[in-house]
């Protein structure tokens, strides 16, 4: 099997196993329902994931890696914000409707699994690793220099605050133009605070 089907089995039993999750929670959905339903063996499961918790974790990686896509694109004369309010998506342009409703599906039960909630901040921890090298970049400091580590801290807190508010507003609506101007909004303003004066300290 190739990195590329494998990614692909990963994500379809991820879609599984929060459908599951959500119909009848996390304690009463075992291993071998969510095998069966993504059509894979057990033994194939516990390959792809070390628990069925993490069953999840190919999907919020959507919202992690959206956001980091567009964190190394930031052009280096441009502030955070502005780059944000023009090119940030909540999601991959290519993500289909229904993966975007399984994610926010995933982002609302981890407020009320705990294992679910553990399994999406030790993903957000290893995401403040890719954030603080961006801003290391921009402000030619080190890594894991306290300022940096400071800010990627900050800048992670503020996505999940977001992400966490555009999963509850589009719980009915799904998202729309105007929820997702406002998410864009929300999280840029929040960005500001952290990022201010950034767009001309790289290089120097």
């Amino acid at each position: 099997m190739s990195d590329e089907q494998r990614k692909a089995q990963r994500l379809d039993i991820s879609r599984h196993a929060v459908r599951l999750f959500a119909e009848q929670g996390v304690a009463a959905t075992s291993g071998e329902q969510i095998a069966r339903a993504a059509g894979v063996s057990e033994r194939t499961l516990w390959r792809h994931f070390r628990a069925k918790e993490s069953c999840v974790e190919p999907l919020l990686t959507k919202v992690v890696d959206a956001f980091r896509e567009v964190l190394h694109a930031w052009p280096a004369e441009t502030d955070l914000t502005e780059h944000l309010r023009a090119a940030y998506r909540p999601l991959f342009e290519s993500s289909s409707s229904a993966d975007i409703e399984a994610v926010h599906a995933v982002v609302r039960l981890t407020r009320d699994e705990p294992a679910l909630r553990a399994a999406y901040l030790m993903l957000r921890e290893r995401a403040e690793d890719t954030f603080a090298e961006v801003l290391a970049e921009r402000l030619a400091m080190p890594a894991e220099s306290f300022e940096v580590r400071a800010r990627a801290a900050a800048v992670d807190a503020v996505l999940k605050v977001a992400a966490d508010r555009l999963a509850d507003d589009t719980a009915d609506t799904g998202i729309t133009p105007e929820i997702l101007r406002r998410h864009r909004e929300q999280l840029a303003g929040a960005l500001s605070l952290i990022t201010h004066g950034m767009s001309n300290r790289q290089g120097n």
